[in-house]
């Protein structure tokens, strides 16, 4: 039903390992299924080892949102303390669940990812609590895009409470007129939080998705941190030494010759901006538009589904996720760029990248625009509420029976925390590409499909073609 490789058998290096794990001492050298092996020495099946991975990547990605939401819950308020305890407890589990010896149960093992699932939608609904508490709920603005000037410092990642202290921090030393600030590809949706947006000096987007960092920052004469993932280390690119001196990062984060941002003091960073020389070669007239937060769509519930009942609306498209290089992900703007005008795209990401320059306009007959960006990675929870809104006015009991449609971009292991929330609320019929998961195994997706109706976009070798010929199915 469902072929990972394509059919093909690669030889030598390139051949696909079925199995690999070297974590007991029982382990075979070089590791089980390094020599062909079917099944490890305790008895792990293929099926079985795979799945282990696939509950460690999404403990992974249910850590790292885990961690950005602790930075801003209220700790002396019960209810925040004990969602937090919720998914420590998932995590903690789901890490015991693949220890040596503990598991060869196959339904228990999609069990344990269903649970990850589920402690996945409830991680994104704190982190955008506790967002929405810190920094008001995001309404749409357009900013500027590719344009800069003054002394300024350029922030990259997720961590909101970070740009916060930072601006805070300047202005307490007077220097918001002296001192610019500029976002990077995740940081984009700050600009949509009112309580950001007080500060003057918080003036617009720089360049795209994170992998174009090495020629940006680059070009940037300016200082940068980095806050979170993703980052771009030395061996990498020999890019990277052209701004080493000059990049700061933050908590978690870290690459060698980097400084760190240590105790939240930002005082070295505004110091050495200020040493730095101003802006110059960044002059676009581009913008873009941001801030369209569920909370604030929501209000919009009778204007939409006026246009639904009418026909104004046929579908919503769903087109999200995080973006990696590659020709691959032109399959994303082509999806987009090809949707009739009765189509709402909703995204997140750093995928929307790939297409947010485009003027969509507004659903012809209505005030409602057909391009709404929820925000960053962790937003992504945004379509399942309005999802969940729509099918309740409607009357829908499914889910599945609305006129939505999932397209979605993966590059790591927050995608893969987001992918089972999806399943664990019996979501079906999304498309993932551009590539397919090499983690999984042709068992695994074809339980997959059989489950969920998944359609993995496989590496097409003309991913324009195939987002139309896709798309024109999702259409039918």
């Amino acid at each position: 039903m469902f072929d990972i490789f394509n059919g093909k058998k690669e030889d030598g290096a390139n051949k696909a390992v079925d199995m690999f794990c070297y974590q007991c001492e029982m382990s075979m050298t070089g590791g089980c299924g390094s020599g062909g092996q079917e099944m490890g020495t305790c008895g792990k099946s293929v099926v079985e080892s795979r799945l282990q991975d696939l509950i460690v990547f999404g403990a992974k990605g249910l850590a790292a949102y885990r961690t950005h939401a602790r930075e801003l819950v209220d700790k002396n308020l019960q209810e925040d303390m004990d969602r937090l305890l919720k998914i420590d407890d998932v995590i903690s589990e789901s890490m015991y669940f693949t220890l040596t010896n503990v598991n060869f149960n196959f339904d228990e093992h999609i069990a344990q990812l269903m649970k990850l699932g589920s402690a996945g939608v409830e991680v994104l609904d704190l982190l955008g609590d506790v967002h929405t508490r810190h920094f008001g709920i995001p309404t749409p603005v357009k900013i500027t895009q590719n344009k800069a000037e003054g002394h300024a410092i350029l922030v990259s990642g997720h961590n909101l409470d970070m740009l916060d202290g930072l601006l805070k921090r300047i202005k307490e030393r007077g220097l918001d007129e002296k001192i610019n600030v500029y976002t990077h590809s995740e940081m984009l949706p700050a600009h949509g939080y009112p309580h950001l947006r007080e500060y003057k000096n918080l003036k617009g987007n720089i360049g795209k998705a994170w992998f174009d960092q090495t020629d940006l920052f680059s070009k940037w004469q300016g200082a940068i941190v980095v806050n979170t993932n993703c980052i771009v280390p030395r061996d990498k690119s020999t890019k990277v030494d052209s701004y080493i001196d000059r990049i700061y990062t933050y908590g978690i984060v870290g690459i060698e010759g980097a400084k760190k941002i240590k105790h939240d003091n930002y005082d070295e960073l505004i110091d050495e901006t200020l040493k730095l020389p101003e802006i110059k070669g960044f002059d676009s007239d581009e913008t873009l538009t941001t801030g369209h937060h569920y909370k604030t769509i929501l209000t919009l519930a009778p204007q939409i589904l006026e246009a639904v009942s009418e026909g104004k609306i046929t579908k919503f498209f769903v087109i999200a996720g995080c973006d990696a290089p590659g020709k691959g992900g032109e399959y994303f703007r082509e999806m987009a760029k090809e949707l009739p005008p009765t189509a709402v795209i909703i995204t997140s990401s750093c995928g929307k990248f790939r297409f947010n320059d485009i003027d969509f306009g507004n659903v012809p007959g209505t005030q409602i625009p057909r391009y709404l960006d929820l925000g960053q990675c962790n937003d992504s929870n945004g379509a399942v509420h309005i999802a969940l809104a729509v099918a309740n006015a409607l009357g829908v009991k499914d889910l599945n029976d609305l006129p939505v449609e999932i397209v979605l971009s993966w590059m790591e292991q927050k995608a893969v925390i987001i992918l089972l929330a999806l399943f664990s609320l019996g979501i079906k019929n999304i498309y993932l590409g551009p590539k397919a998961p090499q983690f999984l195994n042709s068992d695994i997706a074809n339980f997959l499909v059989e489950t969920f109706n998944i359609h993995v976009i496989n590496d097409p070798k003309e991913p324009k073609a195939q987002a139309r010929e896709d798309l024109e199915k999702l259409l039918a």
